[in-house]
C-alpha cells in the first residue's frame, strides 16, 4: 500500500498506550480512530489503516493496556478493568488523534466492544462520527446458537477458574479470545451475564451515559456473525436512545462472498465490497 506514512507512538508514558499513526499524503480530510475489540491487537487493523491513510484519512490505531504493544511484562497483578479501557486508554488516544488533526472532524470506528464502550469516554464529544462494526451487547443468552453452546463453559468454568489460578486470563493457552487481565476478564463476565449488560452492571451511571450520547451511530453488522445475534445488535444500540441510529446488516451473498463473520470486515479481501462501497460513504 503506498501513499501513507506510518508512526508508532506512545501515548502516555504512565498509562503505556501504545499507538500507530497513518498519514495520508496530502492534507487529510478527518481523522479516524480505529478502536478495538476484545483481545485484538492492533496489528490487525493495519491494512485497513493504510487504506483509509492512502484515501486521505489520518488514521489512528492501539492496542488496550494489557494487549498487543501496550503489554508490559507480567499480566499478573495489572489493575485495569474495561472501564479503564475506556475512561483513561480512549480518552488518551482522543486526545492524541485530536491533536494532530488540527481541526479536522474526529471519526471513531469501533470494531465489537470498541463500538460498546464510547459512552464511557470522558471526551466522547469530540467525536463527529461513530461507526460500529460487529458491535452487539455481549450478553450470553442473546448470543447466536453456536457461541451459547460455549458460553457456558466459558462464563461459568474456564474464567473463573482460570483467573483464580493465574490472576489474569490465559486465553491464548485455552485458543479463546487471548489473554486479558485479571479486571477485564472479571467485569466483561459480568456484563455478559446480565440481560442488560453493562448497564445492567454498572447501574444508573452507564445508562445515563449512554442515554447521553447524541452522536450519529451506523451500524455495520453481518448475518453470518458467529458472534452477535441481531437481537445483540439491537439490544445495545437501543442503548443509545438520544442518538440518530441507522442500523445496516448485511449478508454475505449481498457483497458476492461466502463468509464475513465477526471478524471478517477488517480483511483486505473486502476493500472493494466493504471498505469502499460500504464505509467510505459514511465518512464522506
Amino acid at each position: 500500500m503506498n501513499g501513507f506514512t506510518r508512526e508508532h507512538a506512545a501515548i502516555d508514558a504512565h498509562q503505556h498506550v501504545v499507538a500507530r499513526f497513518f498519514a495520508p499524503p496530502g492534507e487529510a480530510k478527518a481523522a479516524v480512530l480505529v478502536v478495538p475489540a476484545m483481545g485484538v491487537t492492533q496489528a490487525y487493523y493495519a491494512p485497513f489503516a493504510e487504506w483509509l491513510a492512502a484515501q486521505g484519512y489520518l488514521v489512528a490505531t492501539f492496542d488496550y493496556r494489557g494487549i498487543g504493544q501496550s503489554r508490559y511484562g507480567r499480566l499478573r497483578g495489572l489493575k485495569v478493568d474495561v472501564l479503564d479501557w475506556a475512561r483513561q486508554d480512549c480518552a488518551a488516544m482522543v486526545e492524541a488523534v485530536t491533536a494532530r488533526a488540527e481541526g479536522r472532524p474526529l471519526y471513531w470506528v469501533g470494531h465489537s466492544l470498541g463500538g460498546q464502550i464510547l459512552p464511557f469516554v470522558p471526551n466522547r464529544e469530540r467525536v463527529a462520527r461513530i461507526v460500529t462494526v460487529a458491535t452487539g451487547s455481549g450478553y450470553w443468552r442473546e448470543n447466536t446458537a453456536a457461541l451459547r453452546r460455549v458460553s457456558w463453559w466459558l462464563w461459568f468454568v474456564a474464567a473463573p477458574l482460570s483467573v483464580r489460578l493465574f490472576g489474569y486470563f490465559p486465553g491464548k493457552r485455552l485458543r479463546k479470545i487471548g489473554d486479558l487481565p485479571r479486571g477485564v476478564m472479571e467485569q466483561w463476565r459480568r456484563w455478559c451475564l446480565n440481560p442488560e449488560y453493562a448497564v445492567g452492571v454498572e447501574g444508573e451511571p452507564a445508562r445515563e451515559a449512554y442515554a447521553s450520547v447524541t452522536t450519529p451511530i451506523v451500524s455495520l453488522s453481518f448475518t453470518d456473525d458467529e458472534y452477535m445475534s441481531r437481537r445483540n445488535v439491537e439490544a445495545i444500540h437501543g442503548q443509545y436512545v438520544s442518538a440518530p441510529r441507522t442500523l445496516k446488516r448485511y449478508a454475505p451473498k449481498e457483497i458476492g462472498v461466502k463468509r464475513i463473520g465477526h471478524f471478517g470486515f477488517f480483511r483486505p479481501k473486502f476493500e472493494q465490497s466493504l471498505w469502499r462501497a460500504h464505509l467510505l460513504p459514511l465518512l464522506s
